[in-house]
């Protein structure tokens, strides 16, 4: 990742996706895990098959599981061509490993739960403290994973929830991140009120959003594109 990317989850249905065509959005994401965004391997099919049908560079498409098995990765790949697996769980490195090289995916692994173990209220904690933990625990992912994402933990459904979390995570986290030359994507709340503010104190690879660009819990295409126009100022 080059460049500042930008990636619109929770899509449902073939019409949001064609309205976002001309928008310089880089990835589109579908909820295979339990959440009242879910799809199905099925439907998912049917709007990657619409996204074929414009000739046009178009998003790469992502799949959103928490703690899948492997045959239900296998089937869902299957029947839809995706280009990402995001996996909101507890996956281990190994998983992702397997992913990657069984599946012929890229791997987005999120974490949402980092802040309760580098995070201290012990005032006395050096930075060099910090970093040793975060890379104990994410030192296994390097090479297993094409991207970090960071979103704020919700034990049921993994992410998508509207909350932000603690952005003072971020430059531990990205700390690892340029070191290990890992993409580090931001996701968790944002919207078209606080992107802006996100990017220009953190500078992430890449933003995600979900319910920040609905109304009424439906994807909405002003949003949307206003969201973008945010993200790709001075970018």
């Amino acid at each position: 990742m080059n460049n500042l990317v930008v990636k619109i989850c929770g899509i449902l249905d073939v019409p949001t996706i064609e309205s976002m065509l001309n928008l310089p959005i880089d990835y589109i994401g579908f909820v295979f895990a339990k959440s009242r965004r879910q799809v199905t391997p099925g439907q998912v099919a049917d709007m990657i098959q619409a996204l074929g049908n414009h000739h046009i560079k178009v998003p790469e498409t992502a799949g959103v599981f928490v703690n899948p098995s492997e045959q239900e990765l296998e089937e869902t790949v299957r029947h839809a061509s995706l280009d990402i697996i995001q996996l909101h769980g507890q996956e281990s490195p190994e998983f992702c490993k397997w992913v990657k090289q069984s599946l012929n995916v890229k791997v987005f692994k999120v974490f949402s739960n980092l802040h309760q173990i580098v995070m201290r209220d012990d005032s006395t904690n050096s930075y060099e403290q910090v970093d040793e933990e975060c890379s104990k625990l994410l030192n296994p992912y390097v090479n297993q994973i094409d991207a970090l994402m960071l979103d704020t933990y919700d034990p049921v459904v993994g992410g998508g929830t509207g909350e932000t979390f603690n952005w003072e995570l971020i430059p531990i986290v990205q700390r690892w991140t340029k070191k290990n030359n890992v993409p580090l994507i931001v996701a968790g709340g944002l919207d078209v009120d606080n992107v802006r503010s996100l990017i220009s104190t953190y500078a992430p690879d890449g933003v995600d959003v979900s319910s920040g660009v609905e109304t009424n819990r439906i994807k909405d295409v002003k949003k949307i594109k206003t969201f973008v126009e945010r993200v790709r100022v001075n970018v």
